[in-house]
């Protein structure tokens, strides 16, 4: 159990190892009093059929009943101390998974359908490994000690054909179980990722495969893996049946055979009868083993994917040994190289940028040049290859985890909108920010007028992905999240992306109006209007630095900036001329 992806996994759960214990111990000692119960009954019932006084089964019945409250009882708290274990580990285990998906660059592991694969199902399968498979197992394999010392109080001979049922139905079923089992079990869970992958691109690409054509071809294709899943689950299905009545089977002969060497060892009819009903009884608890085998079994496919993800991530960053001084957020890229793939042309190339404290810089250029590149690195989402980028002196990869997101944020290209309340996704920005803070991030952003047009206010509901608001509104609110958090090193990617040139200079204006003093700001436009009040703009063309200044230095000589300029002048006079 503890060999191959599991060790990984079971790593996570020291923590929890006391309360996982209690509930194995729980979980043995409800199955024992079922098995204690059968047994009792039993007993009481072949005994009263011989019409005794009622006080030679006083004590029968007040145990019957005991036991059966008892198995209820025992049942509910060792679901409950399991469940509260597995759920706390669950939690460290998705927050280990989601940040290892966030930390990794190949698009693979970016794909959105196999991300939630990795999150949902295949994390689920830590659960199960738990649950279903190292709890129940270790009791049945308990139960099973103690019912073959009970029986051996009654028949030794008996206990011996007892034993060996129990090592047919808990140790050869599940072994069978599991070779059957093994090479299906181990294409599902990549077939669910590729299944949650088609799903997300049938229903949030069916516009671009339309237009492409190629609806049919990913449809066929999903059908054909679902398809494949179909019959894999059904052979697991046939293949478990077997197996179960397998089980059924040998626990009839073992209750056979046990009642056969009873009889032949001088036991009396009674206690033959208990031994029978409490062979049937142990040989079921032991059946347990053969579920958890085929479980374990069809979990290491999804334990792989996750163990993949716990291991790349390894053990927790120790806290970087000091942050960024209190008012000390400069920012500095020294040689910083990016690229995405071996061999290809960098993203960036040897950029040197600095950013100090207080200072507002714009990153400008062609679509390409690694604007949002140099973005993600400042922001942690992408580590470059060579170089290195420091705030107040340390190392972006050096900072903790839950400080960089305050340290520096903003908005990020394609920022996600939840599909929640406005109220709700500006909180995220700042959970604690009152109602006067979300009116000045939403004034700031320009979108404080449509809210209070709403009828439901900060109540309205966006929709998935902000599906009920318009590309400006979407990217607005994004800004205002953005504005509300005033992390001190504020990253802006195309704050102004999909608004009119009037409305996206407004915006622009006042979105830098609202930063507080002292705090950075790196500002990545496309759009060259609005940046004559920055203390620098830094033109990048294919990863590299090639022209920097003011705005006004940058206008008065020849280079792609004053080219830009004045097509970009020309074209906005032209829009503003046919404006109605």
């Amino acid at each position: 159990m503890t060999h191959g992806p599991e060790r990984a996994v079971l790593r996570l759960a020291r923590p929890y190892l006391g309360r996982l214990l209690g509930a194995g111990l729980l979980a043995a000692a409800t199955e024992f009093a079922g098995l204690a119960l059968m047994a009792t009954a039993t007993w009481l019932l072949m005994s009263a059929a011989g019409r005794p006084p009622l006080d030679r089964l006083t004590v029968a019945i007040v145990a019957v009943r005991a036991l059966a409250v008892s198995r209820g009882v025992l049942r509910y708290t060792e679901r409950l101390a399991g469940h509260d274990a597995v759920l706390r580990m669950i939690t460290d285990v998705r927050a280990r998974v989601f940040a290892t998906l966030v930390a990794r660059r190949d698009a693979a592991a970016q794909r959105t359908g196999d991300a939630l694969s990795r999150l949902v199902s295949d994390v689920e399968a830590v659960q199960d490994l738990l649950l279903r498979v190292l709890v129940p197992g270790a009791a049945a394999a308990l139960v099973s000690v103690l019912a073959v010392g009970s029986a051996a109080l009654i028949s030794p001979p008996a206990a011996g054909v007892l034993a060996v049922g129990l090592l047919v139905a808990g140790v050869a079923l599940p072994a069978l179980a599991a070779g059957l089992t093994r090479r299906a079990a181990d294409e599902v869970a990549p077939l669910r990722g590729a299944l949650a992958v088609d799903a997300v691109d049938l229903t949030h690409g069916a516009a671009d495969l339309a237009a492409f054509g190629a609806t049919g071809t990913a449809l066929a294709a999903a059908e054909s893996r679902a398809g494949r899943l179909a019959r894999l689950e059904r052979r697991l299905a046939a293949t478990g049946f077997a197996v179960d009545a397998a089980g059924v089977l040998a626990g009839g002969l073992t209750a056979a055979a046990v009642v056969v060497v009873a009889l032949r060892a001088g036991v009396g009819g009674v206690l033959v009868g208990v031994l029978a009903v409490g062979t049937l009884a142990a040989v079921e608890v032991s059946l347990a083993l053969v579920g958890a085998a085929r479980q374990r079994t069809q979990l290491r496919a999804g334990l792989a994917r996750v163990a993949d993800l716990l291991t790349e991530s390894g053990e927790p960053a120790p806290t970087a040994p000091a942050g960024p001084a209190p008012g000390g957020h400069d920012v500095r890229f020294t040689g910083v190289t990016v690229r995405y793939r071996e061999g290809a042309a960098p993203a960036l190339a040897g950029v040197d940028l600095d950013l100090p404290a207080g200072r507002r810089v714009a990153v400008v250029g062609p679509s390409g040049a690694g604007k949002s590149t140099l973005a993600a690195v400042l922001t942690g989402a992408v580590r470059p290859d060579t170089g290195r980028v420091t705030v107040g002196g340390v190392d972006v990869s050096g900072l903790p985890a839950d400080e960089l997101p305050r340290t520096v944020g903003g908005l990020l290209a394609e920022a996600y909108v939840f599909h929640a309340t406005v109220r709700e996704n500006l909180l995220l920005g700042r959970p604690r920010a009152d109602e006067a803070e979300l009116t000045a991030a939403t004034r700031a952003a320009g979108l404080l007028d449509w809210v209070r047009a709403q009828p439901d206010g900060w109540e309205t509901v966006v929709g998935e992905q902000g599906g009920q608001l318009s590309g400006g509104q979407r990217q607005r609110l994004a800004l205002a999240r953005a504005l509300l958090a005033a992390p001190p090193v504020l990253v802006l990617d195309e704050p102004t992306e999909g608004l009119d040139p009037a409305a996206a200079d407004a915006v622009l204006a006042s979105a830098l109006a609202a930063t507080p003093a002292g705090h950075s700001v790196l500002l990545i436009s496309h759009r060259l209007s609005g940046l004559a009040g920055l203390d620098e703009i830094v033109v990048l063309d294919a990863g590299r630095v090639v022209q920097r200044g003011r705005h006004e230095d940058l206008v008065a000589r020849p280079g792609w900036y004053r080219e830009q300029w004045l097509l970009q002048e020309a074209a906005e006079r032209g829009y503003l001329a046919l404006a109605p």
